[in-house]
């Protein structure tokens, strides 16, 4: 069902890409939006080790979400800060391409414990934390993304 990587040999392993998701902070979520134009949209996500899914928090309304209620395919695309090679201009960039299923989170438990994690990932400040929960937990919403496919490679800019 899914392309075997063209440039194999710049695959990365399994675990590369697990640790990218678990470290980087960010990517774009791509989803079929209006009049069948992708949209991309920048967000944070949780990987959660135990389940293999990744989590997003967002409004519970907007383009994205109702793509998503629309049609549950979508990408994500990851990337990792690069690296220089000593003397080299090019900077080297890990890239991790997740495909799967994505759907919106109904429990509140759940929700508030995704939204939790996921805010662990960026700050230790538990007081923080339970603010903006209190503050903004009644109307967040939480997507996850089964992962069905997924590859990653290095790319060297030169």
């Amino acid at each position: 069902m899914f392309r075997p990587m063209r440039r194999f040999r710049q695959q990365i392993s399994r675990e590369e890409c697990i640790r990218i998701l678990k470290e980087e902070p960010r990517g774009v979520l791509s989803v079929l939006g209006d009049d069948g134009y992708p949209y991309g949209v920048p967000l944070d996500h949780y990987y959660d080790e135990e389940s293999g899914k990744l989590y997003f928090h967002c409004a519970p309304a907007g383009h994205k979400m109702d793509a998503v209620l629309s049609c549950d395919k979508v990408s994500y695309c990851v990337l990792d800060q690069g690296y220089r090679r000593e003397g080299e201009w090019a900077l080297n960039i890990n890239s991790v391409i997740c495909f799967g299923r994505i759907r919106p989170l109904t429990d509140r438990a759940e929700i508030l414990a995704m939204v939790r994690k996921l805010a662990l990932k960026y700050t230790d400040d538990q007081a923080y934390i339970e603010k903006d929960i209190q503050r903004h937990g009644a109307r967040v919403a939480v997507l996850e993304l089964t992962i069905e496919h997924m590859t990653g490679k290095l790319v060297n800019e030169s």
